[in-house]
């Protein structure tokens, strides 16, 4: 398992992410918020909540997590959007 060692908030909802391997990359998570439970993460203070849980992975106090796998093989690198 990549389990993530590192990450900053850089931009907005795009978090830069270092994994055990020495991977990094920038992750968008907006398009991953906004309905349900995570509609209140779409609020900048809420959003700056995250950390990373006892299994490697990133999560929010209110129970939204995601998986240190899917971050790291399935999710994206994105450019990081000029603020």
């Amino acid at each position: 398992m990549n389990e993530v060692t590192a990450f900053r908030i850089v931009n907005g909802y795009q978090v830069w992410i270092k994994f055990q391997d020495g991977v990094e990359k920038i992750v968008d998570f907006e398009p991953f918020l906004g309905k349900g439970f995570t509609a209140e993460l779409l609020q900048p203070e809420k959003f700056k909540q995250l950390y990373i849980e006892d299994g490697g992975g990133l999560a929010w106090p209110n129970g939204y997590d995601f998986c240190p796998n899917y971050l790291h093989d399935y999710v994206a690198d994105v450019q990081l959007a000029q603020a």
